[in-house]
């Protein structure tokens, strides 16, 4: 061992608490940093009172210690946390966002919908961590295999808006025969409100006019779903 090489192992002893993640990552590999650790190397550093680290654990804990809890949470609820600038906000929504999208893309486009399992395993990873609600479709061919997902509106903690006419729109522009509608109940209470049964016989009827299906309804809550079709209320 050259002497540039004994000072340079001794410098990385030597390092703060928010570098050793980083280190840690190169020696050993990803898999072995803790949730907390991987969030340190997102945001470089901590505060006067507490290392990178110490923060992360501060905002995992008051997130459940729970990641899916933790992406829930705005730019705006992240920089109330000493130590937590816009910039670290952006770079933590950014980071689960595109661990968000991964887990969309795990499931394949073309992939034939047999149940409301099927349908919610295909759209969980789109609805489940948002603070608002969202309505979504899922086109689907002839066949039942999935042309792709369409955002159709966004709303406020406990309720969303669906133009009808946008959703045919859409169905038509991709040659859907059937489509599948979903949303999300922040909250976690799956029970459909009036409004939702209102709705989805709206666009079913609508539906019998272009010859489109709509063959299921799915509400997205914390880890489970509700069906339309599986409860006989579509």
């Amino acid at each position: 061992m050259n002497s540039s090489d004994k000072i340079e192992k001794l410098s990385i002893k030597n390092w703060s608490e928010e570098d050793q993640p980083r280190e840690k990552l190169m020696a050993q590999g990803r898999q072995v940093l803790s949730d907390a650790e991987l969030i340190a190397i997102l945001i470089g550093s901590g505060n006067r009172q507490e290392s990178a680290i110490e923060l992360c654990k501060r905002i995992l804990n008051e997130s459940d210690n729970n990641l899916n809890q933790l992406a829930k949470l705005s730019v705006n609820d992240l920089i109330k946390f000493k130590g937590i600038g816009e910039a670290k906000a952006i770079s933590i929504v950014a980071a689960l966002e595109i661990g968000r999208r991964r887990k969309s893309e795990e499931v394949l486009d073309k992939v034939q919908v047999t149940s409301s399992q099927a349908a919610y395993e295909y759209i969980r990873p789109v609805l489940e961590d948002l603070p608002h609600e969202e309505f979504w479709i899922i086109l689907l061919s002839r066949a039942n295999k999935i042309i792709g997902k369409q955002l159709i509106g966004r709303g406020g903690i406990s309720e969303t808006t669906a133009d009808i006419k946008l959703i045919f729109k859409k169905a038509i522009e991709s040659l859907s025969s059937a489509i599948i509608l979903a949303h999300n109940h922040p909250s976690g209470n799956l029970k459909p409100s009036q409004s939702d049964l209102n709705l989805t016989k709206k666009i079913k009827n609508a539906g019998q006019l272009f010859d489109i299906k709509i063959l299921d309804h799915i509400i997205v809550g914390d880890s489970n779903y509700y069906s339309f079709n599986d409860k006989e209320v579509l």
